[in-house]
């Protein structure tokens, strides 16, 4: 078994959970809205589930593309589990746990979306942080760049830094109009992003 190999054991398994979480969400909420007690659900809540898986690929993904850099030591499994569990803490505070219980489910979302995006923001700053570290320490052999790659790894860098700012202005913003725009805009430049970074080299 590879250095990575062990670490992404931890790593998979952890980021399985928070995807499960989210999924499991969904999967209860759809019921419920069936149901004999139907909820409101609005759009906040799902695009927050959204908003978090498609950040939990990009994440897996990082991970991936650090394949070579990263080495099985104590502190690099601390750092996984740290900004791993995050993300896991972030995605069981997505849905209520008993969503009859939230007719609905705005109020829920106006209760926990500042953890659940501080959450990611957190896990972002300390994913990019975790890169340059990986960087200095074990960096990768140059390659030559192909056509293009200049522009693709400028867009992905301007996309990554506009994540950031849409999660800091997600947690400042009140209203729920701006933060189902917000949530809308960040998914769809985190989609952005994970088309775009195949070509950055």
């Amino acid at each position: 078994m590879s250095p990575f190999e062990l670490v992404f054991a931890v790593y998979g398994l952890l980021l399985g959970l928070a995807f499960a979480e989210v999924l499991g969400g969904f999967s209860r909420t759809v019921k419920l809205k069936r149901g004999s007690k139907p909820v409101r659900v609005g759009w906040m809540t799902p695009l927050l589930g959204l908003l978090v898986m498609l950040d939990l690929t990009s994440f897996w993904l990082l991970a991936w593309d650090a394949r070579e850099q990263i080495s099985a030591n104590y502190i690099t499994l601390i750092g996984v589990l740290a900004m791993v569990g995050v993300y896991y803490l972030a995605a069981t505070l997505i849905f209520p746990d008993a969503p009859e219980e939230w007719p609905d489910f705005d109020d829920w979302y106006d209760k926990q979306n500042r953890l659940v995006i501080g959450g990611l923001l957190a896990a972002n700053v300390a994913s990019w942080i975790g890169g340059i570290v990986l960087d200095e320490v074990h960096p990768l052999p140059e390659v030559p760049a192909t056509a293009g790659a200049d522009t693709m790894t400028l867009i992905y860098l301007i996309s990554g830094l506009t994540i950031i700012g849409l999660f800091i202005a997600l947690l400042r913003v009140d209203g729920r109009k701006w933060n189902v725009a917000l949530l809308a805009m960040t998914c769809a430049l985190l989609l952005v992003s994970g088309v775009v970074e195949p070509w950055v080299v």
